[in-house]
């Protein structure tokens, strides 16, 4: 299974009273989105099944990954890709999906962050990933502890 794991873009400041999933990405959060995943697309990423975390700026970062990348299908929202979400939840979801060749999953730090370390079965390894970074890991085999094997990481610098 190829996973790639995609930050949401850079989205606009927490408004006064408003809850932080509801904050919408910016302008230049959209560009900078759109030029990784357009490289991503040249290199041959093409995902059956889109996962997000259910705040807006991760949805319309997934919603920008399916556009560029001629993803046709429905994207799926999962409460395991909330910022503060744990990667053995992360995990367990991909498992359930286990017979999906491709799975990109758009979501937050500090979860994505601590799950790239998960899935290589790293865990003291530090991972910064960028606004609109996106990250390819992947898994030669679904058992209960996650072995996989990083490929790359896009960041908007190199886009």
């Amino acid at each position: 299974m190829e996973l790639y794991l995609l930050r949401h873009g850079i989205a606009e400041d927490a408004r006064p009273g408003a809850s932080d999933s509801t904050r919408e990405l910016t302008a230049e959060g959209r560009e900078k989105t759109a030029a990784v995943l357009k490289l991503a697309r040249q290199g041959g990423v093409s995902p059956s099944l889109i996962l997000s975390s259910p705040y807006l700026r991760a949805h319309q970062t997934a919603k920008i990954a399916a556009q560029e990348l001629d993803h046709n299908e429905d994207l799926e929202f999962t409460d395991a890709l909330l910022p503060h979400g744990t990667p053995e939840k992360v995990w367990a979801e991909l498992r359930d999906r286990a017979d999906e060749p491709a799975i990109l999953l758009a979501s937050h730090e500090p979860l994505l962050g601590t799950l790239v370390a998960y899935l290589l079965n790293a865990p003291s390894l530090r991972i910064d990933m960028k606004k609109a970074a996106l990250v390819r890991i992947d898994m030669e085999s679904i058992r209960a502890v996650p072995h996989g094997v990083l490929r790359w990481m896009l960041v908007p610098k190199l886009a």
